[in-house]
């Protein structure tokens, strides 16, 4: 490990709007952005409840509010239901192509459009080229950029950050006009997949917010585990 946990150096953010839940103030914990990173030392914060953007590594720290709550899923005892099986199915015609990096211009689009189409009330719209590659950076060598195409057409992007113990899942986007793929869902599943072939134990999802449509959906994938004062918990 790159230093031990009791070194880091955090900060905290002036309150702010929060971005999930309307008339609420956040206060966010970050990580001294100079604080040296490896993998080892990202997967225990990782473990901890933290999450990256870019370079940056936070965790939610509200005075008066704990909607925000880590979550991951135990990929060895998870099943997926019988929608879900559906969706699978749906998508087997996809292939997918492992990069390590997102600053084509095929990918961009993609990202762009979908922005544009289903999160133009959110903090990433307009969508910006700069932000983008900034956002969802290489970080520390161990970011995968999943591709998902149906034949030559590129229609979903999966980024996603090798842990010791699992994989994250830090953001995908997809073909805005797919509806029927479920493209959002579909990806999950895949990850889930993906991280029982690399022989690790969790996909880690972020943050479960029962109150949030936009992060609600992550409650369909069960067992969920959440991080709840400091222990990881079984949701059923």
């Amino acid at each position: 490990m790159t230093s031990s946990m009791r070194d880091l150096r955090v900060y905290t953010t002036y309150p702010h709007n929060c971005s999930y839940l309307d008339d609420q103030e956040a206060t966010t914990l970050f990580v001294d952005p100079r604080q040296p990173v490896d993998q080892a030392l990202y997967s225990n914060l990782s473990q901890l409840g933290f999450r990256r953007s870019g370079n940056h590594i936070y965790r939610p720290h509200c005075e008066h509010c704990k909607a925000c709550i880590a979550a991951r899923i135990p990929v060895a005892t998870f099943t997926p239901r019988r929608a879900q099986r559906r969706i699978l199915s749906r998508n087997r015609d996809l292939r997918v192509v492992t990069t390590h990096d997102i600053r084509d211009s095929a990918a961009y689009d993609l990202y762009r459009r979908y922005i544009e189409q289903r999160h133009a009330d959110g903090d990433m719209y307009p969508p910006d080229r700069e932000q983008y590659e900034s956002f969802l950076s290489n970080a520390w060598n161990c970011t995968c950029y999943y591709r998902f195409s149906a034949g030559d057409t590129l229609v979903g992007v999966a980024v996603v950050d090798a842990l010791t113990d699992g994989l994250s899942a830090i953001y995908t986007f997809f073909e805005p006009q797919a509806e029927r793929r479920s493209l959002g869902t579909f990806t999950i599943l895949w990850q889930i997949e993906r991280t029982r072939e690399l022989g690790l134990d969790y996909l880690y999802l972020g943050y479960f917010i029962r109150d949030c449509r936009k992060m609600a959906y992550k409650s369909a994938f069960r067992p969920l585990e959440l991080l709840v004062d400091g222990h990881w918990t079984t949701l059923l």
